[in-house]
């Protein structure tokens, strides 16, 4: 017999007061992170324009998840919980961009692809040519399974390494593609620095986070 998770109630909602879990994710979370992240982005204005039919998307989108998380493992800064309600894929200072064996990998997705090829490279090279060149950690993807949305997830995902950022004094960078959750990431310290239109696409805001200042010791505020 399967245990619910102990930190939730009989109706599935996380029980108040209880932190959320996080943890480093492991291969054997990737099938189930893929499945979760399929369903969290299946009405995600990118994921939809990129995969327009419905009947297909949520495979399409489980199919590219599946080899992000792949893309990425290694680099030991992907992130989700104990029951694989949210993860976080990050990638560290000078390491955003694909190289030609990660490129490789996204082969499966080009039956997706193919229809509308050219606005969908054309698209990406956009959103490439606005990445920062300063040194950052880029949020990749960050997801949470719709049903349990609200529930504080994203933040403790979002602050295993933006805690990070602030003690090595380095920047946080990510790409938008809800309106609604740009307040979300404000919370987080992140700012707007462009809306940009996609190539007869939705509009996608790009947003970076200067890393905070430490407080100062109790003892030495307001002193002369």
């Amino acid at each position: 017999m399967v245990r619910p998770p102990t930190d939730r109630d009989a109706t599935g909602r996380k029980a108040p007061g209880v932190p959320v879990g996080v943890r480093r994710a492991r291969r054997e979370d990737f099938d189930a992170l893929s499945a979760m992240l399929a369903r969290a982005f299946y009405d995600d204005p990118i994921t939809s324009w990129f995969y327009p039919r419905p009947q297909r998307r949520l495979a399409y989108a489980r199919r590219f998840f599946a080899i992000r998380l792949r893309q990425l493992d290694g680099l030991r800064l992907t992130f989700t919980t104990t029951d694989h309600s949210g993860a976080a894929l990050w990638t560290p200072p000078g390491r955003w961009r694909e190289d030609l064996r990660q490129s490789l990998m996204l082969l499966p997705m080009m039956p997706a692809l193919l229809p509308h090829i050219v606005r969908s490279t054309r698209a990406v090279r956009e959103i490439e040519r606005r990445h920062p060149i300063v040194p950052h950690y880029y949020l990749s993807v960050i997801g949470t399974e719709p049903a349990v949305q609200g529930e504080g997830i994203g933040s403790a995902l979002l602050s295993v390494v933006l805690d990070r950022c602030d003690s090595e004094a380095i920047a946080a960078y990510l790409e938008c593609s809800k309106e609604s959750n740009v307040d979300f990431y404000v919370r987080h310290g992140f700012s707007v620095t462009e809306c940009v239109e996609l190539p007869g696409g939705p509009p996608l805001w790009l947003m970076w986070r200067a890393p905070r200042q430490p407080a100062p010791p109790a003892a030495s505020r307001g002193s002369r």
